[in-house]
Order: structure tokens, then C-alpha cells, then sequence
């Protein structure tokens, strides 16, 4: 039966009396992704079976039918409610391209439905928009939809796969806002604008506008954003004595000479003070085509901060410089460092302090070294006298024994010397 009908279709095609519900469906998917065929059929045909085939489709063209909703890569589904079946086609390659056919089986001839699929590569896009901000700030992305697109969906999505950027979009215009993100559709201007506020580093990369096709890819738009940190501001350090004049210098790009030029004050560049406005000291000279020059003709203590001067009304890094200004006594006026030279009263106290110990320790080093060297000098002294002592000891008692022996020697001799002579 099915051979016969097959028969009856290819006769049929090359006489153009296929039967087709709503004429030719053209379907594109992303290779490597899934993509849903959807036909629908007229009432009375909801018990019938439907089936979707490829080329001519011959006995072996036909993909998958309802009686049996899923074989291999092909998956079905019969919505009978709506009489739409659907059929989905996963994990796409470029041989999956080609043309279908939708179909409903009948006595005699089928209904069929043609279907044209292009499958393409997941990537987009051509043309890039770089968008170039920093840390702290905000960014509006602009996005562009056509007139006949005005009331379909409209969403933002990281990365560069047109594939998944529906399914892991940010915000879209069914929810307009989401924590730093806003989606505003802007109909009349052709266009929806996507803001990013309190930008941070990991805000960079690459990103895609997304507007919703119901029988096609969604058109895309592609921006690459890059956040820098706040320090690639131009910056300068000054240096000013209390009562003299002071000359600022700003530079800024050409492009912006006509802008307004401002000179403000603040730690933070989002919220600081206007100085040209609100002080009468400082006044705009010299404005060249790029640099201008502010004048502070009295300097008070309090003017020391951070200044930010420039040339852009709309504030962007690079096109203005920040500006740290530190201001001295007069007594100071000369020194290479003023803030060298004042010392804090503790500091000073310490120092004296220190300087009183090593003193004192110093002294009592010399008082012990002295005691030391005394000492020595009396040992020296009473071992020099104990060692005289005991030589002139030895010599009189030898002196003793010499003498004595002497007397004896002159007793006897006397002695004899008496006899004799009365001989």
C-alpha cells in the first residue's frame, strides 16, 4: 500500500497536483543544534497518521512517522488540539540540508506540505559593534530591529552562538529589567536599547542582540564590550603655597573645543562640586585647541583635594584628567618637601627619648669600662709590691750568715793573736 502510494506522490509531483496546506516552508538550523518542522492539517484528519520524508519521498525517504515518534535523530509530535504535528531534527549537519515533505496519509493521495531546510554554521556575525567604557560606569548597547519585526521578541545574550542565546538570554523584552540590565523598545526609532549600569571588568566580551523569526533564524547583531579600570585616567600631582596663585592646565582631545569646559572637585568623578561655577577664585583663561588653563588667584588650606577638569559632556575616561593638589603654609615656601619637615610631638618625644637612653648607656659602658681598668692597674700594683717585698727578704737573711761568720772568724783570730803575744 505504501509502495503505491509512493508510486501515486512521484506521479503526482511531476504533474504539480501535491496537495500542500499552507505552501512552501522554509526552515534554517545551526549545525550541530535541533531544529522543529511544524505542519499543520485540516480538521477531521486528527486519527490520521502524519509522517515527514525527504527528497522524493520514496519508501526509503520517509524519516519517521507518528506510529512510531522516535527513531534515531528524528523525534514527533502530534498536537491534535491545534492540528499541528511537529517534527524535531537534532544534532544538524550540513547533509541534513535539502528539501521535506510533511505528511498526512490518506486513501488515495496524501496531503503533503514542503519544507526547504538550510542549515548554516553557528557563528555571528559579520559585522561587529566594539564598545569601549569603564569600570563604575554605564554602557547602552543599541540594537536594531526592522518594522515588520516591532512586535516580536526582542532579547540579549553573552557569547557569539546564535544557537542557545534565546535560552540563556539576560533580559528580554517580555522582562524588561533584571538587576544591572534594561531592555528598552523603541518602535518608532527602529531599534531597542539594552543598559548596563555599575560596569564591572567581567562585563567584557562579546555579546548578541537577538530578534525572534517564527518560521526562520532569529536576526542577530553582534557587539564586542570591553570595561577597563578607572586608572588609565590621565593624572597629575600639585604642589601649592597658601596665598599664591595657582595655574591649572587641562588638556583634553580636539574634537570636543566646543564642549563646555569644566574644573570640578571631588574624591569621586560621578559627585564632585563644579569649582568655575560655584568660586569666584578660580577663573577659565587661555582656552586653546586643546588645553585650557584655570586660574586660582588666592590659595586656602581647604582648596587641597582632587579635581577632575576637561572637555566631554559625557564624562568619558581619557578625555579628561584627574588632577591631586596639595597645599603648604607660607613657611614651607622653598623646601623641596615641606611634609618632611614637620614632625609630630610624639615622634619628637620619642626621638628625644631614644637619643637621652643612648646617652646614659653609653655613659655607664665608660663608668664600667674605667672600673675595670682601675682594678687591673691596683692587681698590677700589690703582685709588683708582694714580689719586692719577699726579693729584700732573701737579702737580709744572707746578709745575716755573712756577718756572722765574719764575727767568728775575727774571734778566733783575735784569740790567737792574745796568746802569742804573751809568749
Amino acid at each position: 500500500m505504501r509502495r503505491l502510494q509512493n508510486l501515486l506522490f512521484t506521479f503526482c509531483i511531476a504533474l504539480r497536483c501535491v496537495t500542500s496546506a499552507v505552501g512552501v516552508i522554509h526552515m534554517t538550523g545551526y549545525v550541530g543544534s535541533a531544529v522543529k518542522v511544524s505542519c499543520s492539517y485540516d480538521e477531521g484528519y486528527e486519527s490520521y497518521e502524519k509522517y515527514l520524508c525527504k527528497n522524493d519521498c520514496g519508501s526509503d525517504d520517509v524519516l519517521i512517522t507518528t506510529s512510531k515518534s522516535w527513531k534515531m535523530k528524528y523525534m514527533i509530535h502530534d498536537d491534535k488540539k491545534d492540528r499541528i504535528f511537529t517534527t524535531t531534527i537534532s544534532d544538524l549537519h550540513s547533509e541534513d540540508a535539502g528539501k521535506y515533505w510533511c505528511g498526512v496519509t490518506r486513501t488515495g493521495s496524501d496531503i503533503y506540505t514542503e519544507v526547504k531546510l538550510k542549515v548554516v554554521k553557528d557563528h555571528c556575525c559579520d559585522t561587529v559593534t566594539k564598545i569601549l567604557n569603564y569600570q563604575g560606569y554605564s554602557v547602552s548597547i543599541s540594537c536594531p530591529s526592522e518594522p515588520q519585526y516591532q512586535n516580536s521578541l526582542k532579547y540579549i545574550c553573552r557569547g557569539n552562538r546564535p544557537s542557545t542565546c534565546l535560552q540563556q538570554a539576560l533580559i528580554t523584552s517580555y522582562n524588561k529589567e533584571n538587576g544591572r540590565f534594561r531592555l528598552d523598545d523603541n518602535k518608532m526609532l527602529k531599534k531597542f536599547t539594552v543598559n548596563i549600569t555599575s560596569l564591572r571588568q567581567d562585563d567584557s566580551g562579546s555579546y548578541l542582540c537577538g530578534v525572534q523569526r517564527n518560521f526562520d533564524l532569529d536576526v542577530f547583531s553582534a557587539v564586542e564590550l570591553k570595561v577597563e579600570e578607572f586608572c588609565c585616567v590621565k593624572s597629575t600631582k600639585i604642589n601649592g603655597t597658601v596665598g599664591h596663585p595657582l595655574t591649572l592646565q587641562c588638556p583634553y582631545p580636539s574634537q570636543y573645543r566646543d564642549n563646555r569646559k569644566f574644573l570640578c572637585k571631588g574624591d569621586h568623578r560621578n559627585n564632585c562640586t563644579d569649582m568655575l561655577k560655584n568660586q569666584s577664585r578660580f577663573t577659565l583663561q587661555n582656552a586653546s585647541s586643546d588645553t585650557f588653563v584655570v586660574m586660582i588667584s588666592k590659595l586656602e588650606v581647604a582648596d587641597a583635594g582632587t579635581y577632575w577638569c576637561g572637555s566631554d559632556s559625557q564624562w568619558r575616561v581619557g578625555n579628561y584628567t584627574k588632577i591631586q593638589l596639595s597645599v603648604f603654609p607660607q613657611s614651607t615656601l622653598g623646601k623641596k618637601n615641606p611634609a618632611l619637615y614637620v614632625i609630630p610631638p610624639v615622634l619628637l618625644l620619642i626621638c628625644i627619648l631614644v637619643l637621652v637612653y643612648k646617652y646614659r648607656r653609653s655613659r655607664i659602658e665608660e663608668a664600667v669600662l674605667s672600673l675595670r681598668r682601675n682594678a687591673s692597674r691596683k692587681k698590677e700594683v700589690i703582685d709588683a709590691a708582694q714580689s719586692k717585698i719577699y726579693k729584700n727578704q732573701g737579702v737580709v737573711t744572707s746578709n745575716d750568715q755573712s756577718t756572722s761568720n765574719v764575727y767568728e772568724e775575727v774571734d778566733v783570730e783575735v784569740h790567737y793573736e792574745n796568746v802569742t803575744a804573751s809568749e
